[in-house]
């Protein structure tokens, strides 16, 4: 299928049922095990930063283990998987020294493993057809607080340079073959509202249209963004971009997740999405909700009809997701 063939095939699978995502890749990677070496490989060998957390570069130095984790989330029954770009921005990057370059290629090679992986799934199971979902995720700076707490004005970025960071990792994740576009985990909404920009410029100026999924994040009981939305503010921030799919991720497990679903549901005129952490991290930063407890309470959110899309987040695996 071309790619446009493909998301129509993405659309008329969400109109027939619930689609459903990958989980963590964090925790996946972490179970790896691996040491500096397999971070730096070949091309950072002798990089003068410390590359050990980088994840993101593993799509450059260690594509095997990107391969693998797609596979495992495809090979669990999800429909949609992520690239591995999660924080794969210049400025996001800048935490490793690495420039616009290194940052071009990381998405490009990341949209590229994850392109060859749904392909090669759909050709297995045609009847089940998988798709890619170019990771976009927050930044390490934000737009609407301050950096200092002693000056409310003050920002250690413009949105300028946001919107620059998100055009260049647009455009490779595009050209690398993702079928949507995952603006995911979003604590400041004006940082979401710089890379919807760049995408919808990127489209007006001849690059192909993609749908957009914007997914938040509610950071605590107050059912509130990090930057003070409500979950109907924090709709009505970005529904001009008529987003293919809307919802929050991260930060909550499902039972605490669930009301704040239920609040999107009754004010999105799109399909509603959700992936949770696995509960609460413990005294330890683990995640301990089963694969049956996950399930069972994302199973009463699809039968009272309130969410269409469900994945998972922190501290989930294959066995919760299948």
């Amino acid at each position: 299928m071309n790619r446009q063939d493909r998301v129509a095939a993405l659309k008329a699978a969400a109109k027939e049922r619930i689609l459903i995502l990958d989980g963590s890749w964090g925790v996946m990677i972490q179970r790896k095990g691996l040491a500096e070496e397999d971070f730096r490989g070949d091309r950072f060998k002798a990089h003068a930063d410390q590359m050990k957390g980088n994840n993101d570069i593993l799509c450059i130095t260690r594509p095997d283990i990107v391969t693998e984790l797609h596979n495992a989330y495809y090979g669990a029954g999800a429909d949609i998987s992520e690239t591995n770009t999660f924080s794969a921005t210049t400025i996001a990057q800048e935490d490793y020294h690495l420039g616009a370059g290194d940052v071009r290629d990381i998405n490009l090679a990341g949209a590229r493993l994850g392109r060859a992986a749904a392909d090669a799934w759909t050709a297995r199971e045609p009847h089940k057809p998988r798709f890619l979902a170019g990771s976009i995720g927050p930044l390490n700076k934000m737009l609407s607080m301050s950096s200092d707490v002693n000056n409310p004005g003050a920002r250690s970025v413009t949105f300028d340079q946001v919107y620059e960071a998100y055009r260049q990792q647009v455009l490779a994740l595009n050209e690398g073959g993702c079928d949507l576009y995952l603006i995911e985990t979003i604590t400041d909404t004006l940082n979401c509202k710089a890379a919807i920009k760049a995408i919808m410029d990127l489209e007006s100026e001849g690059m192909e249209n993609l749908p957009i999924w914007i997914s938040g994040t509610i950071t605590d009981r107050s059912g509130r963004t990090l930057s003070g939305q409500t979950v109907e503010a924090f709709w009505n921030s970005v529904r001009h971009a008529k987003p293919f799919a809307i919802g929050f991720n991260c930060a909550l497990g499902a039972d605490r997740m669930r009301p704040h679903i239920a609040d999107l549901s009754r004010v999105a005129d799109t399909l509603v999405a959700a992936y949770p952490n696995a509960g609460l991290p413990n005294e330890m930063g683990q995640y301990d909700e089963t694969p049956e407890q996950t399930s069972g309470e994302l199973g009463g959110w699809a039968k009272d009809g309130i969410v269409n899309i469900l994945g998972g987040c922190c501290g989930t695996t294959p066995d919760h997701i299948r």
